[in-house]
């Protein structure tokens, strides 16, 4: 049997690519198996710029960055995790037990691993609409099911076009006591049927461009449009694409499935036998509770196939 050269041997048991929920809960679950583990973070977070997450029980609401500081702190009591932050893996090539990772970012570092977990997540398309990122985060969201409580008895305002728009319009109806609809001068693409509903349940359908948000962060006061008229509101929400980061996954020969996300099995295991996916870049409800569950179940999958057990 070949015997690879030490320079050539994987450092790790496992990389884990993306430093978010999913990505840190990977990590300490590889840690608590005692696998050795490097943790990659490019500190790119999409929920950056976000006030307050919602909804993970235990730390309900906790702003981003703290609860990013009391994951890492958490994770970091495992001594087989070694964090690599302020790096990107910009190439994924091997196989099976021989994975190497090339970092970019100027960095001439290759890492190799016996597994891979990626947990890259994904890159939303926001509206371009004047002082947009005053505002995002704090009065403009992209997850109504993680921000719509705070839209109880609200005027809330909607940016997107798409086919799916009408059902996340609707959605927010459940706490928002008025929701019109802007396409941001874009055609509305639902069908008949949608328009129809979305006026039966009163709500108006713009096919305006919006201008500007107005007012200030934390307390926004209307949508001006470019035909003029203010709409006056209190919060805003936007669903127009959700990219999943899937290069590594692409680069490797992961099946790619529906809207972009990474085919993988409810462990976590992709078609690429010894790399895993978890977070938002698997299939289902984008949420952090989600994501930390991928996360643990993709990494007790993965150490068992490292010790040797039948997963």
């Amino acid at each position: 049997m070949a015997v690879d050269p030490p320079d050539r041997r994987p450092q790790f048991d496992a990389a884990v690519v993306g430093g978010g929920p999913a990505g840190l809960s990977a990590a300490a679950w590889l840690g608590r198996y005692r696998q050795t583990v490097v943790l990659v973070d490019s500190q790119e977070y999409r929920n950056e710029g976000v006030d307050l997450s919602h909804g993970y029980l235990g730390h309900d609401p906790i702003p981003p960055p703290e609860l990013r500081r009391l994951a890492r702190t958490e994770v970091a009591q495992y001594p087989t995790v070694t964090f690599l932050d302020g790096a990107k893996v910009e190439r994924l090539t091997g196989i099976r037990d021989r994975f190497e990772l090339g970092l970019g970012a100027g960095r001439d570092t290759v890492l190799r691993a016996r597994r891979v977990i990626l947990a890259t997540g994904v890159r939303d398309v926001f509206p371009e609409v004047g002082n947009f990122f005053e505002f995002y985060g704090a009065d403009v969201f992209h997850c109504a099911s993680c921000d719509g409580y705070e839209a109880k008895d609200r005027d809330v305002v909607v940016f997107g076009w798409g086919e799916h728009i009408s059902g996340f319009a609707n959605g927010l109806l459940t706490w928002a006591r008025t929701v019109t609809l802007v396409t941001d001068g874009h055609h509305f693409e639902g069908a008949p049927e949608d328009r129809s509903l979305l006026q039966e349940r009163g709500v108006s359908v713009l096919e305006d461009e919006a201008v500007e948000l107005c007012g200030r962060r934390n307390a926004m006061t209307a949508v001006r449009l470019r035909g003029g008229t203010e709409l006056p509101c209190q919060l805003g929400f936007f669903s127009i694409a959700h990219k999943p980061n899937n290069d590594l996954a692409t680069q490797i020969g992961c099946v790619i499935g529906e809207a972009g996300c990474i085919d993988a099995d409810r462990d976590g295991a992709t078609s690429v036998p010894g790399v895993y996916a978890a977070g938002d870049l698997t299939p289902g409800v984008q949420l952090i509770s989600n994501a930390v569950a991928k996360g643990a179940a993709s990494a007790i999958h993965c150490a068992h196939s490292l010790l040797g057990d039948q997963p």
